[in-house]
């Protein structure tokens, strides 16, 4: 049989929860895939998912100084999994100069890499409510328009494109994600216990907000189908990844009250002005439809996954699993949410 050329990914962040699951679906599909972690700690869980582990981080370059001679750290696509939500542009600044290091060195050996950079669809704004007027979705034509919190990626991500010298690039935008430790679809479920032990689900946010999520593991087929796909088709492009249909505040509310057994149901109640940052009644009520018809049409990428309504006792049990276990994006989460509203947020989901 001939010999087929294997090719290499690095994935920053390789123990978060996007980058896990991107990391785990290259192993799957055949890559020699890479995972930089800052922490010796995560390397094992690493290797036990046959990621080869190397620690350093985007502020702590000296792996690629100590690898100058050597044609280890040579990539030919690179994956970036990291932010610093509260203080971005430093952040950002450090994974480019990263990248840039990373891509001299693999043009040396005559690569030139193609890097995905991650942001999200949150990016966009919010869209209409479910059945409103003019409905439509955010495409990678609709202009960006964060929420503060988020205005420093959404201008910053695209200026991965500004370093065509050395590399080819795409910007990915996921919608809010579920599936294993739960990311931000995690602290539902925590809400969702503390509302079976009241006996009714209190929400803040109109019952037809639009929930447009995705699996990871999903989202992570999508990296792998992209850096596949024809190089031409994809380099200078923004791709979104969503699910096939959105779902509804209604439709998730109406699943955790059957599987929770709250007694009296969903109580939706008027939102508050001015009020402490509440990361999981955002989640509900951040009304976004997301079309992905770009990626599903340039690469050929389908979810598989279902919907987090349709299987909300499994999602459950994962996530309870998760804490179970002390999983570290568990805990990151539960940091985020509980520092939000002092404006510490720094997690990736």
């Amino acid at each position: 049989m001939p010999e087929t050329s294997l090719k290499s990914v690095l994935v920053t962040g390789a123990n978060g929860y996007i980058g896990n699951a991107v990391a785990r679906a290259f192993v799957r599909a055949g890559w020699i895939t890479y995972g930089l972690v800052r922490n010796q700690e995560t390397r094992a869980s690493l290797r036990a998912d046959e990621i080869i582990s190397i620690l350093g981080s985007a502020s702590d370059k000296t792996f690629v100084e100590r690898s100058a001679n050597q044609t280890r750290f040579v990539f030919d696509v690179m994956v970036s999994c990291t932010e610093q939500i509260s203080d971005y542009v430093p952040h950002y600044n450090d994974t480019i100069a990263l990248l840039r290091a990373l891509a001299k060195a693999s043009r040396k050996m005559g690569i030139r890499p193609l890097v995905m950079f991650t942001s999200g669809c949150k990016d966009y704004g919010t869209t209409g409510l479910d059945r409103s007027d003019n409905l439509s979705p955010h495409t990678e034509e609709s202009p960006v328009n964060a929420p503060s919190l988020l205005a420093a990626r959404a201008s910053h991500a695209i200026k991965i494109f500004d370093h065509t010298d050395l590399f080819d690039a795409v910007v990915v935008r996921p919608t809010t994600l579920y599936g294993l430790s739960g990311s931000f679809y995690g602290p539902i479920f925590d809400v969702a216990t503390k509302a079976a032990e009241k006996g009714v689900l209190e929400l803040r946010a109109d019952p037809k907000s639009i929930m447009h999520g995705t699996h990871v593991d999903d989202c992570a087929e999508a990296y792998v189908a992209l850096a596949e796909a024809d190089r031409n088709v994809v380099k200078g492009q923004c791709y979104n990844i969503s699910g096939w249909r959105y779902e509804t505040l209604e439709e998730v509310a109406n699943a955790l009250v059957e599987e929770y057994k709250i007694k009296d149901g969903v109580k939706h109640l008027p939102e508050k002005k001015n009020a402490a940052v509440d990361v999981v009644q955002m989640l509900f009520g951040f009304s976004q439809w997301v079309g992905s018809e770009k990626l599903r049409r340039d690469v050929g990428w389908r979810d598989k996954r279902q919907p987090f309504s349709e299987a909300v006792h499994t999602y459950r049990k994962a996530y309870e699993a998760a804490v179970a276990q002390n999983h570290g994006n568990v805990q990151k989460i539960q940091s985020f949410v509980r520092t939000a509203d002092a404006g510490q947020n720094t997690g990736k989901q």
